[in-house]
C-alpha cells in the first residue's frame, strides 16, 4: 500500500472517529426548573409534615465533620 493511500486512510479515520465523539458528546443546557402551584410530583408523606427535631445535626457530628474537614490539609 503506498503511503499517500495509507495517510488518506488515515485521515478518513481519524475524522470519522472525531465526527462520532462530537456527534456522541452531549452536554445538556442551561435550564430553569420552574414550580407549579399543584405539588403531584412530589406528595405529602403519610406522616404528615417532617419533625424538626430529626433535622438537627447534633455537636457531634458538626465537630466530626470539623475534623473530618481539617485532616483533608
Amino acid at each position: 500500500m503506498k503511503l499517500e493511500i495509507a495517510r488518506g486512510l488515515f485521515l478518513v479515520g481519524a475524522l470519522g472517529v472525531t465526527s462520532l465523539c462530537v456527534a456522541a458528546w452531549n452536554e445538556p443546557g442551561a435550564t430553569l426548573v420552574q414550580s407549579s402551584e399543584s405539588r403531584s410530583y412530589c406528595p405529602v408523606p403519610p406522616g404528615g409534615r417532617p419533625q424538626l427535631e430529626a433535622m438537627r445535626p447534633d455537636q457531634d457530628l458538626l465537630l466530626l465533620l470539623y475534623g473530618l474537614s481539617q485532616g483533608m490539609r
